[in-house]
Protein backbone atom coordinates (compact mmCIF):
# COMPACT_ATOMS: atom_id res chain seq x y z
CA UNK A 1 0.00 0.00 0.00
CA UNK A 2 0.95 3.65 -0.02
CA UNK A 3 1.92 3.51 3.68
CA UNK A 4 4.94 1.29 3.05
CA UNK A 5 8.39 2.76 3.61
CA UNK A 6 10.20 3.84 0.46
CA UNK A 7 13.91 3.44 1.09
CA UNK A 8 15.63 4.58 -2.10
CA UNK A 9 15.20 6.50 -5.33
CA UNK A 10 14.16 5.12 -8.69
CA UNK A 11 17.10 4.92 -11.09
CA UNK A 12 16.35 5.01 -14.83
CA UNK A 13 13.10 3.14 -14.07
CA UNK A 14 11.14 2.30 -17.24
CA UNK A 15 7.39 2.17 -16.63
CA UNK A 16 5.69 -0.39 -18.87
CA UNK A 17 1.94 -1.06 -19.09
CA UNK A 18 0.70 -4.21 -17.35
CA UNK A 19 1.09 -7.24 -19.60
CA UNK A 20 3.42 -5.50 -22.06
CA UNK A 21 6.32 -7.63 -23.28
CA UNK A 22 9.19 -6.47 -25.42
CA UNK A 23 11.48 -3.51 -25.75
CA UNK A 24 10.31 -0.15 -24.43
CA UNK A 25 9.02 2.18 -27.13
CA UNK A 26 8.51 5.94 -27.36
CA UNK A 27 5.97 6.95 -24.72
CA UNK A 28 7.08 4.35 -22.16
CA UNK A 29 8.36 6.86 -19.64
CA UNK A 30 11.72 6.58 -17.92
CA UNK A 31 11.84 8.12 -14.44
CA UNK A 32 15.12 8.89 -12.68
CA UNK A 33 15.83 10.38 -9.25
CA UNK A 34 19.25 8.86 -8.66
CA UNK A 35 21.09 12.14 -8.07
CA UNK A 36 21.66 14.57 -5.22
CA UNK A 37 18.30 15.86 -3.92
CA UNK A 38 16.31 13.36 -6.02
CA UNK A 39 13.39 11.96 -4.02
CA UNK A 40 11.13 9.84 -6.23
CA UNK A 41 10.76 6.48 -4.52
CA UNK A 42 8.19 4.59 -6.60
CA UNK A 43 6.17 4.94 -9.81
CA UNK A 44 2.99 3.01 -10.64
CA UNK A 45 1.52 3.00 -14.16
CA UNK A 46 -2.23 3.77 -14.14
CA UNK A 47 -2.97 4.66 -17.79
CA UNK A 48 -0.98 5.97 -20.75
CA UNK A 49 -1.37 9.47 -19.37
CA UNK A 50 -1.59 8.81 -15.63
CA UNK A 51 1.01 7.62 -13.13
CA UNK A 52 1.02 7.43 -9.36
CA UNK A 53 4.26 8.92 -8.03
CA UNK A 54 5.47 8.26 -4.50
CA UNK A 55 7.84 10.86 -3.10
CA UNK A 56 10.28 9.88 -0.36
CA UNK A 57 10.17 12.00 2.80
CA UNK A 58 12.88 14.55 3.45
CA UNK A 59 15.98 12.96 4.99
CA UNK A 60 16.18 15.41 7.87
CA UNK A 61 12.45 15.65 8.53
CA UNK A 62 10.45 12.51 7.62
CA UNK A 63 7.11 14.17 8.40
CA UNK A 64 7.26 16.39 5.32
CA UNK A 65 7.05 15.79 1.56
CA UNK A 66 6.76 19.34 0.28
CA UNK A 67 9.07 19.21 -2.76
CA UNK A 68 9.96 16.81 -5.55
CA UNK A 69 12.97 16.39 -7.82
CA UNK A 70 13.22 13.80 -10.60
CA UNK A 71 13.54 13.58 -14.38
CA UNK A 72 11.30 12.01 -17.03
CA UNK A 73 12.57 10.85 -20.43
CA UNK A 74 11.24 9.07 -23.52
CA UNK A 75 8.01 11.06 -23.89
CA UNK A 76 6.16 11.09 -27.17
CA UNK A 77 4.84 14.27 -28.73
CA UNK A 78 1.17 13.90 -27.76
CA UNK A 79 1.91 12.67 -24.26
Amino acid sequence: GSDEIIAGNVSKYIVLPAGYCGQPKKGHLIFDACFESGNLGRVDHVTEFEYDLFIRPDTCNPRFRVWFNFTVENVKESQ
